[in-house]
């Protein structure tokens, strides 16, 4: 039963992450049709926002929630000068986005060499989060906990901002209708400024996340940028609760089948089984009417 509870739980624990690298691209490329390859950058930048952060504060637990915060903010300003720099004119040519892009994310990550250095870069984890909690004989950290809290925070207040505010009722406008919206008086240019700055911002929230359990350094963002694609198809395009249930669901697959053999294998069973749902479900588990699948 330890076992058996022990995976459980970090199967949870990866789903967390992959939930929180993933929550962004559910917008920027789920709504809006973007392939934005330097979403594994934005990620980057949250965790080195950590970082200096800390440096700051000598509180490790004041510079975590203080850095959450600041690092959404990050994250949305280098979304939202990438939509007005580049993004803006190549919504109707997907695949320019993804080299622009690719492009983008090279010169994030030379930019951060150039500013802290090529070595890894460690973040105190606050005494709150230090150790584990013992839960039916298994040892769970306490960090991967925090992950998988804040993942359901973020998911929780993503789905109230989409549902129940004006700025969510324009972006699902603009996504379904571009024209109609115009017509009727929204700013579309506001709306994918504010799209991809709360997409980009989701994606500092989960590099804040990933300095709790590894160190930082240029290229952390790309260890997760193609699952957390992988999440965002699997669950369908546009689809909040697809790419909510993916993502837990290739946490636990990849968390039970790799305890039976080794991480690679584990890898290779995992995209062999993605595949396969793909070829029954191309569309994924959900479907959304969206600017990506007209």
């Amino acid at each position: 039963m330890d076992v058996l509870v022990g995976q459980l739980f970090t199967g949870l624990s990866l789903g967390s992450i992959l939930l929180l690298a993933a929550l962004g691209l559910s917008l920027t490329f789920g709504q809006m049709g973007v392939i934005n390859m330097a979403h594994g950058e934005f990620i980057m930048a949250g965790c080195y926002t950590t970082y200096v952060v800390q440096k700051v504060f000598t509180s490790a637990g004041v510079s975590l929630f203080v850095a959450l915060v600041i690092g959404f903010l990050v994250g949305g300003a280098l979304g939202a000068a990438l939509e007005m720099g580049l993004i803006r004119w190549m919504y109707d040519r997907p695949l320019d986005t993804l080299l622009v892009t690719f492009g983008v994310g090279l010169v994030l990550q030379q930019l951060a060499r150039d500013i802290f250095g090529a070595p890894a870069k460690n973040v105190l984890v606050p005494e709150f989060l230090s150790g584990g909690v013992e839960i039916m004989g298994a040892v769970v950290p306490k960090t991967r906990i925090f992950i998988l809290v804040l993942a359901i925070v973020a998911v929780t207040v993503l789905a109230a901002v989409l549902k129940a505010t004006p700025l969510g009722r324009r972006i699902r406008a603009v996504v379904q209708n571009r024209g109609l919206a115009e017509t009727s008086g929204v700013s579309s240019r506001f709306t994918d400024i504010s799209t991809f700055f709360i997409g980009s911002g989701l994606a500092g929230v989960a590099g804040v996340a990933l300095t709790l359990i590894g160190s930082t350094s240029p290229t952390i963002g790309q260890s997760y940028l193609i699952d957390a694609f992988l999440v965002v198809v699997i669950g369908g395009l546009g689809q909040i609760k697809g790419t909510v249930i993916a993502a837990f669901a290739l946490g636990l697959l990849n968390s039970f089948i790799e305890y039976s053999t080794t991480a690679s294998i584990a890898k290779v069973i995992v995209f062999v089984i993605i595949v396969i749902v793909l070829q029954v479900r191309p569309q994924g588990l959900f479907t959304v009417r969206t600017r990506s699948l007209a």
